[in-house]
């Protein structure tokens, strides 16, 4: 039987759902401007909500502690249970004096905590169960993220029109992101275990399969983004088809098993015939016997001094050891000062959009979650084809050649036209979200698979202290813009904000430039 077997693909079809829904922040400013006028806030604390989703993140190493002790699927329900009562008491309250702006802050919390327990499973299950091809499939996984924004703006686009006069903008998002996470997780759920490999052989058809159905799917996100009206297309007739391939990757591991048990009623009736030749047959299956298991010996000998070299030469490291490291610090700050940095960027879409005089923010939101899902899959090529030729790219080098473009789209954000905004925009969108995707692998490839699940809840610790330090700046420049005003209109609110974070950007280009110096004897070519 060829591995990964069809209950390992299982596993990343439900990594798959498990991501699409697992930014349910991304849609924050779809309504953060209609929540800001609903509880009388600055665009200071404003921004400090923004900061208080990705605040849970400082606690995320409590899921990868959660991992080593629960099975994957509670774990999955506790990160959905806690967006379940983080967004579901602020939908309920929203409108309420008694719900304050610190109960807004602590549910938010919460909510960004339960993001990481959801991350934490979908790595651990990539990682585990495609051992071979690990890199590969936790990239296909996290691309999915990408399209949290797209999903959740289109279930709200195509809700009834009742609903949506009745209650506001912000109430339905809220209420969106605290029941469809919990929904899918339940769905998911027996899905989601790590399961033994008995052969490491590459299933090359499969992944072909999965890349399709991938690629298909963004390119829907996309024409829903910028041109379903102009093709005809309804918005309830893109939310079917956005669905419809949203379900399509559920045909692999259900043609895996067809494939299964046909082999298993093949080698059954294969062994009834051996059995009824008495003269030769039973001579024959044994030389047969004899020479499979042999070439079997053979492949899985290879597989496991090859498995074992890759063993050796990566570090192991944990706990304390980790903050001790050179290492460890620079990628941290050069994952802070570029994929962070993007975050924040996308956390103000909307009051950009609104400074710059556009009427909906909505379109440039699914906009950055379309070009980021495709920013995530772009890495899951680059490895499944550099690995088929023996090669294996430098995570570090391609986060480096990754920070560059992005750097160059800030300081293009100066220019006042909304062409410029649109391309930065998806620029930013597609960066930060390949950055995202590489620093799952990367954190994998400096510090080793077994402390895992603590060690990058650590380093994604540093999206709470950029969110809080860039979102406050550009905060603090739009609000001394604005004039003692609630609002601030024109280019001129984020010309400052740009500036400094293109910089910021391109000192994190460095810092990982140095990080690959460092750490390049971990690339180049595979042990064959």
């Amino acid at each position: 039987m060829s591995s990964p077997s069809s209950t390992h693909w299982l596993s990343l079809v439900g990594s798959v759902w498990l991501q699409t829904i697992n930014g349910p922040n991304a849609d924050f400013p779809v309504y953060s401007s209609q929540l800001k006028e609903i509880k009388g806030i600055s665009q200071v604390r404003l921004n400090f909500l923004a900061f208080a989703s990705d605040a849970g993140k400082l606690f995320g190493w409590l899921a990868g502690v959660a991992a080593l002790r629960l099975p994957l699927w509670a774990v999955a329900l506790t990160g959905a249970a806690f967006g379940l009562v983080g967004y579901g008491v602020q939908s309920l309250f929203l409108e309420r004096p008694g719900l304050a702006y610190w109960h807004l802050f602590l549910l938010t919390s919460l909510a960004g905590n339960g993001i990481c327990w959801i991350n934490t499973v979908c790595y651990l299950l990539c990682i585990k169960n495609f051992p071979s091809d690990s890199r590969v499939a936790v990239s296909l996984a996290t691309s999915y993220l990408g399209l949290s924004a797209k999903l959740y703006t289109t279930v709200a686009e195509t809700l009834p029109r009742a609903a949506r006069a009745r209650y506001s903008t912000t109430k339905v998002y809220l209420l969106l992101n605290a029941v469809v996470p919990m929904v899918v997780t339940l769905v998911a759920v027996p899905s989601l275990r790590v399961v033994d490999l008995k052969d490491r052989k590459r299933t090359e058809a499969p992944f072909l399969a999965m890349f399709a159905i991938t690629l298909a799917t963004g390119a829907c996100a996309i024409v829903g983004s910028v041109g379903a009206k102009s093709i005809g297309l309804s918005t309830r007739e893109h939310m079917v088809s956005f669905f419809v391939l949203l379900a399509l990757p559920l045909l692999i591991p259900v043609a895996l098993r067809v494939r299964e048990s046909m082999a298993k009623i093949r080698e059954t009736k294969w062994e009834n015939r051996v059995h009824d030749h008495d003269s030769d047959g039973p001579e024959t299956a044994v030389s047969v016997s004899v020479v499979e298991l042999g070439a079997e010996n053979k492949q899985e000998e290879e597989q496991g001094q090859e498995a074992e070299q890759q063993r050796g030469s990566q570090q192991e490291v944990g706990g304390l050891r980790l903050l001790r490291k050179l290492d460890f610090w620079l990628y941290f700050f050069s994952y802070m000062f570029s994929g962070t940095l993007g975050l924040v960027f996308l956390n103000n879409l909307g009051q950009i959009a609104e400074s710059r005089g556009l009427a909906d923010a909505s379109t440039l939101v699914s906009l950055s979650s379309s070009f980021g899902f495709f920013g995530r899959l772009l890495p899951a090529f680059l490895d499944y084809y550099t690995a088929k030729s023996g090669y294996s790219l430098s995570r570090t080098a391609s986060m480096a050649s990754l920070m560059a473009p992005m750097s160059g789209a800030f300081f293009l954000l100066l220019h006042p036209r909304d062409m410029f905004l649109y391309a930065s925009t998806a620029v930013v969108g597609t960066c930060t979200g390949a950055i995202t995707s590489v620093a799952a692998s990367a954190t994998n490839e400096l510090f080793g698979t077994k402390n895992f699940g603590v060690n990058h809840n650590v380093v994604v610790a540093n999206i709470p202290l950029g969110s809080l330090c860039f979102g406050y700046l550009a905060a603090y420049l739009y609000q001394r813009g604005a004039r003692g005003a609630n609002r601030c209109m024109g280019a001129a609110c984020y010309r400052d904000t740009f500036v400094l974070w293109g910089a910021t950007c391109a000192l994190g280009t460095a810092l990982c430039t140095v990080l690959y110096a460092r750490s390049r004897r971990a690339a180049g070519r595979l042990p064959r």
